[in-house]
Order: C-alpha cells, then sequence, then structure tokens
C-alpha cells in the first residue's frame, strides 16, 4: 500500500480547529488523504473549516457531556476503521499582572488549555489505543520560557508539557504515541482578540506601562509571525512520520532555536535581567518601581 492509502486509511480529529493552527491543520491533513474530524465550539463559524474537507463535529472540551456526544459521532462515523489521531489544539490566552489577574479568566485558561487536553484525551483513548494511534498536543515556546504577565497561559503551557511526558510513558507501551508541538510565535486570530484587552483596570498601578508595552510588542510580533501552516506541516509530521521525536519545536528563525536549546544552560537572573530591559523599560532596580500597596 502506498503512503497516500495508508494516510486515507488514517483518521483524524482536531480540537479547536475552526481557526489558526486548528484550521491550517485541518486543510493540510485532508490536503495530505487523511479523514479529519473537526471540533466547532458553540457559536463558532464552520465555513472556512467545511471548505478545508474536515467532517463537522459539535464540541466543547470543558463540557464531558459534549466530549461523550463527540465519542459516540466519530465512534459511528469511522466504524470498524478506530480513530487514528487526536490533535489537541483548542486553546485560549488572557493576559494581566499575576497580582490583579481575574481568577475567573485564569480558571477558563486552564479548564480548556489543561483540563480540556486532559479531559478530551481521556474521552478518545479507548479509540486511539485501538488504532495503535498518536495524540499532539500543542504546547508553546511560552511554556519554557515564562512572558510577564501572561501567567495563566505560561503555566498552562507548562503543565502540556509534563502532561504530554506522563501521556507518552504511559501509552508507549500500549501502542500510541504523544507529541508535543512548540510552536514559536504564530500570526493567529489571537493576535487580534490580544490587541482588544482592555487594559483599564492597570491605569495608575505600578504595572500600567509595562502593561501596555508588552501588549504592543506582542501584537506587532504576533501580527508578523510565522504562517500556521508551518505549524500545520509539523503536526504532520507528528502524526505521519515513522519514528517523531517526542517533541517539534516550530520558529522561522534558527537564532531563535538555538536561545531555547540553549535556555536550560542560562542563569534564571541573567534571563530575569534582559526580560526586564525589555518589559520595563530598562529599569532593572527595583527601587526605580514605584510598588503601592493599594496599586
Amino acid at each position: 500500500m502506498n503512503a497516500r492509502r495508508v494516510l486515507e486509511a488514517r483518521s483524524v480529529f482536531i480540537t479547536g480547529a475552526t481557526s489558526g493552527i486548528g484550521l491550517a491543520t485541518a486543510g493540510v491533513l485532508s490536503a495530505e488523504g487523511f479523514r479529519v474530524f473537526g471540533g466547532v465550539e458553540p457559536g463558532e463559524s464552520s465555513t472556512a473549516l467545511q471548505n478545508a474537507g474536515a467532517e463537522l463535529v459539535p464540541l466543547d472540551v470543558t463540557d464531558q457531556a459534549s466530549l461523550n456526544s463527540a465519542f459516540v459521532s466519530i465512534e459511528d462515523k469511522t466504524g470498524t476503521v478506530p480513530l487514528w489521531g487526536l490533535v489537541n489544539c483548542a486553546g485560549v490566552v488572557a493576559a494581566g499582572p499575576v497580582e490583579r489577574h481575574s481568577m475567573d479568566e485564569a480558571r477558563r485558561v486552564f479548564d480548556v488549555n489543561v483540563l480540556g487536553v486532559f479531559a478530551t484525551s481521556q474521552t478518545f483513548l479507548p479509540l486511539i489505543r485501538k488504532a495503535h494511534g498518536r495524540i499532539v498536543n500543542i504546547s508553546s515556546l511560552s511554556g519554557l520560557l515564562a512572558v510577564p504577565f501572561m501567567g495563566p497561559y505560561n503555566a498552562s503551557k507548562a503543565a502540556i508539557e509534563s502532561l504530554s511526558d506522563t501521556m507518552r510513558r504511559e501509552l508507549q507501551p500500549l501502542g500510541v504515541d504523544v507529541i508535543a508541538i512548540q510552536p514559536g510565535v504564530t500570526r493567529t486570530p489571537m493576535w487580534d482578540k490580544a490587541e482588544e484587552i482592555d487594559l483599564t483596570p492597570y491605569q495608575g498601578s505600578a504595572y500600567e506601562h509595562a502593561v501596555a508595552r508588552v501588549k504592543g510588542k506582542a501584537v506587532r510580533k504576533g501580527r508578523r509571525g510565522q504562517p500556521p501552516d508551518r505549524v500545520a506541516r509539523a503536526i504532520l509530521r507528528a502524526l505521519s512520520a515513522e519514528n517523531p521525536p517526542s517533541r517539534l519545536r516550530v520558529q522561522r528563525r534558527r537564532s531563535s532555536s538555538l536561545f531555547y536549546s540553549l535556555l536550560p544552560l542560562i542563569s534564571d537572573r541573567i534571563i530575569d535581567r534582559k526580560v526586564a530591559e525589555v518589559v520595563w523599560g530598562g529599569i532593572t532596580d527595583r527601587k526605580e518601581i514605584t510598588m503601592d500597596s493599594s496599586t
């Protein structure tokens, strides 16, 4: 059987498939011959996903009843050929300093980005195990290098790194592989949402200017980031390579890739100073930052 026919015999379920990396992945996998099921959250537009060749599956990764319904739907559609791949793409972002962060937003980030991956994997593993298939988790370089004012998001992606290791070590003896994808800055609709973040809660606080500076830099950098198709190609490799690595880092610049490879060897204090130069405009002496106990 040739490679194309092998891929055509494999079905993959992508969560968070209506935009960004998930949508790009649906298009790439469909073009390569996979049968693609795309998770659609309530209220999301599904036109682009349909045009990408995916079959639509209503899904809320934070609702077990929704996950159970998606399981029954996909099991029924795949019949005697079990689901071979799961791509956990669904994710949300929230921003703000830890001291002033909305706890509701922080819980939402963990519910979707961490517990959503946990629950979706748990729900669909009976099918994946039957197929001796693969699970691909979308991590982030933010899980390796924490960006100020992105605490819940950074922590959620660090959790995905650990969860992916745990799952891989539990499942490899059962014939299931787990691969983590670590994208660098990628052009997705997330940056439009980032631009809309309201900074008025931080006005007059010690964080006001730093938060505004980070937001501006992040949005500009995000809109110049790598195309989501680049990440989708890495996901294709994770699903189709005979022996994929446990992690695939996706960055546009080789210099950035080298930096992240050397990151474990660099002192945290050195990194702290470099980050402070960017975030606080060169202010690295804590005495220069006025911290009022009421802010």
